[in-house]
């Protein structure tokens, strides 16, 4: 596992400074970041959905499942439309989301920093970042009322934070691999 970060560094750097901008972006316009996110998801699904079931139909000689992906593209029309018009419950849809892919995420990253500990130093930035993915994804479980504003506070503060960690991560790869290559 090591080495394939250590190889990729330069990919966990691009993870981290894309968090940055993200986290920095969302941090400045709150209210217009939730609301792009929402709109995007809706548009999203209402396009997919739409070609989903053109392309189930179209096709519908040369592929016996046609019927299943019709609805699957009638559900994506649905779910698209239904982000137009109820955008409050799509974005708490969206925040649940959002917390679930922290808490996994996180998970993740502690399981990595462990098994990183014996090879290399500075494993402690994986950990932290593990550890603060996984305050994040409880904290919007445990507090989702509190504003949509918020949250998206939250999660740029937590983007930021996270791609600042990453960032430093990768100084401690490059390193561990020009060390390996000599």
């Amino acid at each position: 596992m090591l080495s394939v970060l250590a190889r990729n560094w330069g990919l966990v750097a691009l993870r981290g400074v894309a968090g940055i901008v993200f986290g920095l972006l969302t941090l400045f316009n709150p209210a217009v970041t939730l609301t792009v996110l929402v709109l995007l998801f809706g548009g999203y699904s209402l396009v997919d959905g739409v070609f989903t079931a053109v392309a189930a139909v179209l096709h519908r000689q040369a592929e016996p499942s046609w019927p299943s992906l019709l609805v699957s593209g009638i559900v994506g029309v649905a779910i698209g439309v239904v982000t137009f018009g109820w955008p409050d419950v799509t974005a708490l849809a969206l925040l649940l989301l959002i917390a679930a892919w922290a808490i996994a995420i996180g998970l993740g990253e502690i399981v990595a920093a462990i098994r990183l500990r014996q090879l290399i130093r500075g494993e402690w930035t994986l950990m932290l970042a593990g550890v603060l993915s996984v305050l994040f994804g409880v904290a919007l479980f445990l507090f989702p009322g509190r504003g949509a504003v918020a949250i998206v506070l939250w999660i740029g503060a937590f983007a930021t934070v996270e791609g600042i960690l990453r960032v430093a991560l990768t100084f401690r790869l490059r390193r561990w691999l020009q060390v390996q290559r000599v």
